[in-house]
């Protein structure tokens, strides 16, 4: 991966730009986000120590230690500037405050999350007691929560993404994360890397 370095202007630092953040739930659309932005010619914090599988055939492009940010390991987002970097939405609030943030936060359809969150346990042989009406009411309750913080944090910027809207019509969607995070994205390479294939679990209209 070559190094991306346009997100505001040539002259920008390292030091001057902002970590891009790819949140949202767990299996919302994050990986493919990640696999767009480095289609689209930017550089990623991630380890590859999570391998594809049946979940996410074409990647997690996950960065463990971004797991342990509630714990304080953030040592690493300094070098995470003007790079883009996957964290789940629980963790945004652990994010050390001294840097500047642009998040790309995606949106699914809660039956579709539960529903892929549900498989990924069945495989793992693990399951969970709660019932979809519940756990879709606590998963909403959090994400209001987590967007309202991100509203009110000055050095936090917040790109709302459908990834359901994103699949039936992606060139519209990549426009707007191509502006957003400063224009010199290759557009057209972000939009190819949209798979309708790897669209399972599809909520009933």
């Amino acid at each position: 991966m070559r190094l991306f370095s346009s997100l505001f202007s040539k002259k920008s630092t390292p030091d001057a730009q902002p970590v891009v953040i790819v949140s949202g739930l767990p299996r919302s659309g994050t990986s493919m986000m990640m696999k767009m932005l480095e289609a689209g010619g930017m550089d990623l914090v991630i380890d590859g120590m999570r391998v594809a599988d049946e979940d996410n055939p074409k990647g997690y492009y996950e960065f463990e230690r971004v797991k342990q940010l509630d714990k304080g390991d953030v040592a690493w987002v300094a070098d995470a500037r003007g790079k883009a970097v996957k964290v789940i939405s629980a963790l945004l609030e652990h994010l050390p405050p001294e840097y500047e943030y642009k998040v790309l936060f995606m949106n699914r359809k809660m039956p579709e999350v539960l529903a892929s969150q549900r498989k990924m346990l069945a495989r793992r042989g693990e399951r969970s007691d709660i019932s979809d009406e519940r756990l879709a009411g606590l998963l909403r309750k959090h994400v209001n929560q987590v967007k309202l913080w991100l509203a009110q944090q000055p050095n936090f910027e917040m790109l709302d993404l459908d990834y359901n809207a994103m699949l039936a019509d992606p060139e519209p969607w990549v426009e707007r994360i191509n502006a957003f995070l400063g224009g010199e994205l290759n557009a057209r390479a972000m939009a190819e890397v949209v798979d309708p294939a790897l669209y399972r679990n599809r909520a009933e209209a």
